[in-house]
C-alpha cells in the first residue's frame, strides 16, 4: 500500500460510482487486545460483502482522510484513512494505520465479492 494520493483515490472512487459493488468496512481500536487488560474498552465494527450502488463518493481532509459514499437512501463513511492500493483484482483497498502502524480502519470496494 502507498500513502493516500487524493487525486488517484478520488478517480478510483469515481470509477466504481453507479456500479453494483461489494463493500468491506472494518474498524477496530484493538479489540483483540482487550483480554489482556480488563479496564480497556474495546469497540469495533465489521461488515463484509454488503452489495450497494453508490451515486457518488468523495475523499476529503488533509490526512488522515475521510471517504463518504452516497447511497440513494444514506451514506457509507470511513475516517482515519492513510493508505490505499488498487490491487491486481481491481479492488480499491483503503486503510487507516495508527501512529503505531496498526490497522484502525479499512474500507474496500470491489466489483466481485470478497473471499
Amino acid at each position: 500500500m502507498e500513502k493516500i494520493n487524493v487525486l488517484k483515490v478520488q478517480q478510483h472512487i469515481n470509477d466504481f460510482a453507479g456500479d453494483s459493488v461489494y463493500i468491506h468496512l472494518e474498524t477496530t481500536n484493538g479489540a483483540y487486545a482487550a483480554h489482556n487488560n480488563d479496564s480497556f474498552f474495546s469497540a469495533g465494527a465489521y461488515i463484509r460483502n454488503a452489495q450497494v450502488c453508490y451515486e457518488h463518493g468523495k475523499i476529503i481532509g488533509d490526512g488522515p482522510y475521510r471517504v463518504g459514499l452516497k447511497l440513494p437512501i444514506g451514506w457509507i463513511y470511513a475516517e482515519g484513512l492513510t493508505h490505499f492500493e488498487l490491487d491486481d483484482l481491481g479492488r480499491l483497498l483503503l486503510a487507516g494505520h495508527g501512529h503505531d502502524g496498526k490497522l484502525a480502519v479499512a474500507l474496500e470496494i470491489s466489483k466481485t465479492p470478497f473471499e
